[in-house]
């Protein structure tokens, strides 16, 4: 308890992110003035979901975004942090390997392309969500689909022909891996 006292962050901060951390330590750090402190709070594994929901709504977008990386956060912070008015912390929302399908359905129709971007390269995102921002007019998110392994070769096959020259190239490239070489275009 007297290093997570200390004055100085540096100390602080891997008290924080130590999973070994009492509940109790964890609890005072999430109340912590700094938010580099808090950041290391939100994603060390050992932190209590009610803490967790806590830091969902500290007034600092870094420290919402450390949640939204935590892959145990649960469904019901996820789905408030996929409506933050922060686009970063939508995007890490986005980019959690935990996140639940229908949260990155959500976020693929986010205003922000940086968002759909990263539910294009999640690889829990579903093939008819995929499906649906494999038409984005932006190029970025296309590419990512095309990248993302989980993409279905009947997504790829279509991405194949797109107007964007990056864009057809990572899918053929995806498309050959699906296949095997024996395929006419690889």
């Amino acid at each position: 308890a007297m290093l997570a006292e200390d004055v100085t962050y540096e100390v602080r901060e891997p008290v924080a992110r130590n999973e070994s951390t009492p509940p109790e330590i964890l609890a005072m750090l999430a109340k912590d003035m700094d938010s580099v402190v808090r950041r290391y709070v939100a994603t060390n594994e050992s932190t209590p979901l009610e803490i967790l929901a806590m830091l969902a709504e500290d007034r600092n977008s870094y420290v919402r975004q450390y949640v939204a990386t935590n892959e145990l956060v649960p469904l019901e912070i996820l789905a408030r942090l996929a409506e933050d008015e922060d686009s970063v912390v939508r995007q890490y929302t986005a980019m959690n390997k935990s996140a639940p399908p229908e949260i990155l359905a959500m976020l693929a129709e986010d205003k922000n392309s940086v968002v759909r971007r990263c539910v294009a390269m999640n690889k829990s995102t579903l093939p008819e969500t995929l499906a649906m921002l494999a038409e984005d007019k932006n190029n970025y998110v296309r590419r990512y689909i095309a990248t993302n392994k989980s993409t279905p070769p009947e997504i790829l096959s279509m991405l194949a022909e797109d107007k964007n020259n990056l864009v057809r190239r990572y899918s053929v490239t995806s498309l050959c891996r699906w296949v095997g070489t024996n395929y006419e275009i690889c």
